[in-house]
């Protein structure tokens, strides 16, 4: 995979801006603190749980990389981002129900991801899956399949 390639992930209807980057993904602090939390002012509250939790010894930012997220405004700035590693520390010290989902959602992601690495075939049938929800046409869907390597029709 490419370096920076950026996409969405979605965790119960809101987006989660995450980008590849050399060595795995890495997450949108901020996305998570404000699905997790409902909060109006995620990077505040983010900004008040990186103190709080200092102050307890705990540097959350040790869990972070800046890197290049594009925001609503349809521009780049340099945003906190954690790998899974990185977001379940943190998730771990922000005090809300919608934590425990959150794991069990990131866990679930994980192992399918693992799972198509061992079984490239069922990336490809949740490709498959994908460009029928997405509303492609059968003969469009069969174009995309016949470049993939392995049949999935």
């Amino acid at each position: 995979m490419a370096t920076n390639e950026y996409t969405l992930a979605v965790f119960q209807g809101k987006n989660i801006r995450r980008i590849w980057n050399n060595t795995g993904w890495y997450f949108s602090v901020i996305d998570i603190v404000e699905v997790l939390t409902e909060s109006t002012n995620p990077r505040n509250y983010w900004s008040m749980l990186k103190k709080r939790e200092s102050e307890q010894g705990v540097e959350l930012s040790t869990n972070c990389v800046q890197l290049k997220l594009q925001s609503s405004d349809g521009k780049y700035y340099e945003t906190d981002c954690a790998n899974t590693e990185g977001i379940f520390r943190i998730i771990q010290s922000i005090p809300s129900p919608k934590a425990e989902p959150f794991k069990l959602w990131l866990a679930k992601v994980g192992y399918e991801r693992v799972q198509e690495i061992e079984n490239p075939e069922l990336a490809q049938k949740r490709m498959k899956e994908l460009y029928q929800a997405k509303g492609y046409s059968e003969d469009w869907r069969q174009v995309l399949y016949s470049l993939i390597p392995f049949s999935i029709a």
